[in-house]
């Protein structure tokens, strides 16, 4: 396992370390594999090979459901395998499977065989059952907190990378002429053993990845095991609306994948080639929008990004429906032909907009699924998540053929799963609220001021610890919650809560009103009582302990509320400083009243936050904890 502290420059520099570069060519090249031959399978039945049992309007549905069979019956199994065995190890056993099937898809090619093919079509979607599990429980083993988005980012884009250059790889060798000297077959059963060799020699170089559950007895009956899984997810909410929301975006995204010829046919009027610029605008705008998540989201694991795709994902989708309307009906177009009209570029356009935001959407969800999910059931989460996305998939595909049956146009479709998404997002994040909380963060560290963080890794990614800040503005702790890779539960003067939205806020953050003891002796020892409660439950607890804002800029005396905090709950204590505060949006004035010129030092003023490694319980006092504040204050000035 990774060291806490490893570091790396950014998310391509882990191409160049041996713990993610084996891993990640493994798992593209498995990825591309796939399509390559699951994509030259199906052009061979729709336009080459005709079987009778198998008509050519309904090939690309068949093979879609075989391949994806194995991720609805046997994931449950397969989380169980990679939580029992060594990631790695598995891994490599599961590519030693690949090269088996790919020599029978070899000669299911030379001879003809369709039912053979088709057989090999069901192997490789148990192949990619096998593999998804141990592929991301196997991140977090290696990457640090910090690494995880980026990492998974680079999963992302390289599973559509692959997706891309497998379709386009095997519709072109499967389009070679039988009478030259390398037929199609034989060019895509060659391609196809290749890639399964180069990937079981990527699988050699996998670094050790430990059972997290060796002594777990496998429960061979698929239907229990999943409720069983899913039961896991639910103990963790966030977790659980997580694998939700990225079984959504699969949702989401099939309706466009699924669309994409009929749209390019009936709506663009344009050929076959057309439909492939929007399968290559699609991958590209996922894989730009994974990869944005590191830089956008300061190498943490950032929810709040994911409002962000919802939104992206409704309003491109939206539009696409209308810049898809009315267009004129021509003869149909090549390429060349489709470029050359303006309106064609607002289509493209929207396409792009809505996949980078879903690169966007899922990203973060990815991540923190990895990152709060017990070590000892983590592969048996993402299985119950591989089976929740291929139930979504095929609900898509249901649902999508009715309403085209009942005589609604692709984009009318499309319309409906933007307003779809929008509901969805709408409740999912009114169940998680962390989710808007974090985006408000994420805006106001952006939008509003420019947030430089030291330090940060210090605010521990596990158990109970109080963070305690100076208290200079209104948005003090939005910045908090911006720099936490976990929620904080802050204890907060009870008048704050009645300020416009930032009340609000506050009160969907969970926040805990504590009264001044003279003014109401009872409201705070409830505070105090709460407070206990939240570490007790191993989450982490925000305290300004000055006890309000400071009137004049400087750092006020402590107040003895967190001593007694700790003499229930002896926790860690982190120090931390925000500077550069005083005078700036939603502070006090020169000792006037709180935003008499809120924008005084206008928008994006420059703020930081310091945190200083977290204090043992026993090594705390009220005046030494006041002076460690100090010193952070007086290192940001």
């Amino acid at each position: 396992m990774v060291p806490p502290m490893s570091t790396s420059a950014n998310q391509f520099a882990l191409l160049r370390q041996r713990r993610f570069a084996p891993f990640f060519w493994t798992q593209l090249l498995g990825a591309m594999n796939d399509n390559v031959f699951k994509f030259a399978f199906t052009v061979l039945v729709t336009y080459h090979v005709q079987v009778d049992w198998l008509p050519p309007a309904l090939a690309g549905l068949v093979i879609g459901a075989v391949f994806i069979l194995p991720y609805v019956l046997l994931s449950a199994t397969s989380g169980q395998l990679s939580d029992k065995f060594d990631k790695s190890a598995l891994m490599r056993r599961v590519k030693d499977l690949e090269l088996a099937i790919m020599a029978l898809g070899a000669l299911g090619l030379s001879q003809g065989w369709i039912g053979v093919l088709l057989l090999c079509i069901g192997l490789m979607g148990l192949h990619s059952t096998l593999f998804g599990p141990a592929k991301y429980a196997y991140l977090p083993q290696h990457l640090a907190e910090h690494e995880l988005t980026g990492g998974n980012g680079m999963v992302e884009m390289g599973t559509f990378v692959a997706i891309l250059l497998g379709n386009v790889l095997g519709g072109l060798l499967i389009a070679l002429p039988s009478d030259g000297w390398l037929r199609g077959t034989e060019a895509v059963a060659i391609a196809s053993l290749v890639l399964a060799v180069l990937g079981r020699v990527a699988a050699h170089f996998l670094p050790a990845s430990p059972s997290s559950e060796p002594d777990l007895r496998i429960n061979w009956n698929p239907l229990s095991e999943t409720w069983h899984n899913l039961r896991l997810a639910h103990e963790q909410l966030a977790v659980f609306r997580s694998l939700l929301g990225i079984s959504w975006m699969w949702f989401f995204g099939a309706v466009f994948l699924a669309q994409f010829p009929s749209f390019a046919k009936e709506v663009l009027h344009g050929d076959e080639r057309v439909a492939s610029v929007l399968l290559v605008v699609f991958s590209v705008g996922v894989g730009l929008g994974s990869l944005l998540c590191e830089r956008l989201s300061h190498r943490h694991v950032e929810i709040g990004l994911v409002p962000l795709g919802a939104i992206g994902m409704s309003v491109f989708a939206a539009d696409l429906y209308f810049a898809s309307r009315g267009l004129p009906s021509v003869a149909q177009q090549d390429v060349r032909t489709f470029l050359a009209q303006p309106a064609h570029w607002r289509v493209l356009a929207d396409l792009f907009g809505l996949s980078l935001s879903a690169g966007l959407y899922s990203v973060p969800m990815y991540a923190l699924i990895q990152v709060r999910s017990p070590a000892s059931h983590r592969a048996r989460i993402i299985a119950a998540n591989n089976i929740l996305n291929a139930l979504f998939m095929i609900a898509s595909s249901v649902l999508v053929g009715l309403l085209l049956s009942q005589g609604w146009s692709v984009p009318e479709v499309f319309g409906l799963t933007a307003l779809a998404n929008a509901v969805v997002a709408a409740y999912i994040f009114g169940l998680v609220p962390e989710y808007l909380l974090r985006f408000i963060a994420w805006v106001a560290t952006h939008f509003v001021y420019r947030f430089e963080r030291r330090g940060d890794e210090h605010i521990p990614l596990q158990g109970p610890a109080v963070l305690v800040c100076n208290h200079v503005s209104y948005m003090d702790a939005v910045l908090l919650m911006a720099a936490s890779p976990r929620p904080i539960r802050f204890l907060m003067d009870h008048r704050i809560f009645a300020v416009p939205v930032l009340g609000a806020v506050f009160r969907l953050a969970k926040a805990i009103p504590v009264a001044p003891r003279a003014e109401d002796p009872q409201a705070y020892e409830r505070a105090l009582q709460t407070a206990q409660a939240v570490l007790a439950e191993g989450e982490l607890l925000g305290i300004f302990p000055e006890g309000g804002l400071t009137p004049d800029g400087q750092l006020q005396p402590f107040k003895g509320g967190v001593m007694k905090i700790l003499e229930a709950q002896p926790v860690p204590v982190v120090p931390m400083a925000l500077g550069h505060m005083w005078g700036s949006s939603f502070s006090r004035i020169d000792g006037r009243g709180h935003m008499s010129r809120p924008l005084r030092r206008g928008v994006l003023n420059r703020v930081t936050l310091t945190v200083a490694p977290a204090l043992a319980a026993s090594e705390v006092s009220l005046e030494g904890l006041h002076s460690q504040v100090a010193r952070l204050l007086e290192s940001a000035a």
